[in-house]
């Protein structure tokens, strides 16, 4: 059966002694160093150096002019969205594959996320059939594109580049400049991507990161607000620090803020771990390349590679079964996690679940295609030193 040489073929690239986890941290560089320091200095909470050297290594690793730490991703998504003029009322495009919290940062803005469909060869956001769409279903009222049917304002756009393989920017940048739609990337699992030679999350207005357990590195938990203009960059860092005015001792606050600053001594564990980036990439893709050959002859199921625009993190590995292999999926899923070895199904789409099934969307085919066969297999960075 399929499951047992999927099972096979795993193993034969990962050791399993008890438990194999899908994607677990690496700490193998100078996070206590920095750590003990932080809690030396007593600068543990939202300002610290650690806080400001992280921004700055963000800086020179992705290229973006700014970065803002940020508690964590969704929050960072949040700001993103508030900051490309995302208002209540608003529909903002969202691919139907994604993380809950692409879709859930839309709701946070009071504002409407309307499903749109993947591309196979990349996973991610398929521009091609979102202008085909757009065609029909938009119209402008001024400079804005409106959805016609449901006569709401469409204002954004958000590609989330899945698993770590970047969506095809140039294609998408030329849909949103016919569209007027703000590009807002959700680079939350692609650190460490690259794009035609540019980082991800350097594209649009604004982008964010991710730094959960999960991630590429991780700060414990964290994110990051990333763009190239100034005065957004200073916007996002004043209204993630509660909106709050400087003054010596009073409290003064000039519009509504929120509390989505990064602490000093998560910082300070992101500073070891993105020294060790560049390391985690290349293990990364050491990896990846050895499930490519165990799985090259393999006739049933394709280990899933980065388009030839892109320089992928292979943040997740991806198993496709073939179509009349689909119905194997599940018990794929059986065999290897009662086997020790992690594996999971793609998120459930967004337009099914409760709270979002009433929104918008267009024809879902891809992603519904995509949803009934991908698997992730463990993809540590360890895991690329044996």
């Amino acid at each position: 059966m399929l499951s047992d040489i999927v099972l096979k073929k795993i193993k034969s690239i990962v050791k399993v002694d008890d438990f194999v986890p899908l994607h677990e941290p690496y700490f193998g560089g100078k996070e206590w160093e920095y750590v003990k320091d932080c809690l030396d200095s007593g600068w543990v909470s939202s300002v610290g150096d650690y806080v400001n050297r992280f921004e700055q290594m963000l800086c020179d690793y992705t290229g973006s002019a700014y970065a803002v730490a940020t508690v964590n991703g969704t929050a960072a998504l949040h700001i993103c969205l508030l900051l490309a003029g995302v208002q209540a009322g608003d529909e903002v495009l969202v691919p139907a594959v994604t993380f809950i919290a692409t879709a859930n940062a839309v709701s946070y803005c009071n504002a409407i996320p309307h499903f749109v469909d993947v591309e196979e060869r990349t996973l991610g956001l398929d521009p091609d059939k979102v202008n085909h769409y757009l065609r029909e279903i938009s119209e402008f009222r001024g400079d804005v594109c409106y959805n016609r049917f449901t006569r709401r304002p469409i204002r954004a756009v958000v590609p989330m580049h899945t698993f770590g393989y970047p969506v095809d920017l140039d294609r998408l940048q030329e849909v949103c400049e016919r569209y007027h739609l703000v590009i807002v990337e959700d680079a939350a699992e692609s650190l460490g991507s690259f794009y035609k030679g540019q980082h991800t999350g350097t594209r649009g207005l604004v982008s964010s990161l991710s730094f959960n357990g999960n991630k590429t590195i991780t700060t414990g938990g964290g994110g990051a607000i990333l763009t190239n203009n100034e005065t957004i960059a200073k916007l996002a860092k004043h209204i993630t620090t509660q909106a709050k005015t400087p003054h010596k001792w009073e409290f003064n606050h000039d519009m509504i803020g929120y509390n989505y600053r990064m602490p000093n001594i998560n910082a300070a564990l992101g500073c070891a771990q993105l020294e060790q980036l560049p390391g985690f990439i290349k293990k990364k893709r050491l990896l990846a390349q050895r499930y490519q050959e165990a799985f090259q002859n393999v006739t049933g199921v394709r280990f899933f590679t980065e388009p030839d625009f892109a320089h992928s993190n292979y943040w997740l590995n991806v198993l496709i079964p073939d179509e009349e292999y689909a119905s194997e999926r599940d018990n794929l899923l059986e065999v290897t996690n009662n086997a020790g070895i992690m594996t999971r199904p793609l998120w459930t789409l967004m337009h099914k679940l409760v709270m979002y099934q009433d929104c918008p969307r267009m024809d879902l085919s891809v992603a519904e295609d995509l949803e009934r066969r991908i698997i992730n297999i463990p993809s540590s960075a360890s895991l690329g030193e044996l």
